[in-house]
C-alpha cells in the first residue's frame, strides 16, 4: 500500500511540473501578458484602419514598441487605442503610418517619430496618421485610366 501511495504521489508531482512547463512555455511564445505590462495608452485616428486588428504590432524603426489594444468607430473614423511600452516616449508629432509586411502579408502601425519637445502621455493622441494603402482601389483607377 505504501508503495503504491509513493507512486501515485510521483507521478503527480511529474504531471503538475509538466503541466507548468506548457503553460509557461505558451505563454512565453504566445507572447501574452498575464499581468498587465508596464506602459500607457496613447490613440490615433484613422480614415481607414485597412485590416489594423487588435493585437496588431506598433513598430518603430522596425522594432517593436507596442500592440494595438483596440479599433473602434468614432465619428466615422477608425479610432485605434495604441498599448505602448513604459521605455517608449513618442513625440506629439509624430506619425503613425499603416503598413502591410510583404505584398499580403499582416498589417501594422509603423510610427515616425517627430521633433518635438514634447511628449505624448497616457491618453494621448497621435494627430498625423496615413491610412492603409487600399490596393484594390488603386487597380481599379488604374484599369479604368484614372491614375
Amino acid at each position: 500500500m505504501r508503495k503504491k501511495y509513493d507512486l501515485e504521489l510521483t507521478v503527480g508531482i511529474f504531471v503538475l511540473i509538466g503541466f507548468l512547463a506548457i503553460s509557461y512555455l505558451s505563454i512565453r511564445l504566445g507572447k501574452l501578458e498575464v499581468v498587465g505590462g508596464a506602459g500607457y495608452t496613447v490613440y490615433a485616428e484613422f480614415a481607414n484602419a485597412g485590416g489594423i486588428k487588435p493585437g496588431s504590432v506598433v513598430e518603430i524603426a522596425g522594432v517593436e514598441i507596442g500592440k494595438v489594444k483596440s479599433i473602434r468607430l468614432d465619428n466615422y473614423s477608425a479610432l485605434a487605442s495604441l498599448w505602448i511600452h513604459k521605455g517608449v516616449k513618442l513625440q506629439d508629432d509624430a506619425i503613425a503610418s499603416i503598413k502591410t509586411k510583404g505584398l499580403i502579408g499582416e498589417k501594422y502601425i509603423q510610427v515616425a517619430p517627430g521633433g518635438s519637445d514634447v511628449y505624448l502621455t497616457d491618453g494621448g493622441k497621435i494627430k498625423e496618421t496615413e491610412s492603409a494603402l487600399d490596393i484594390e482601389e488603386l487597380v481599379s483607377k488604374y484599369v479604368f485610366g484614372k491614375v
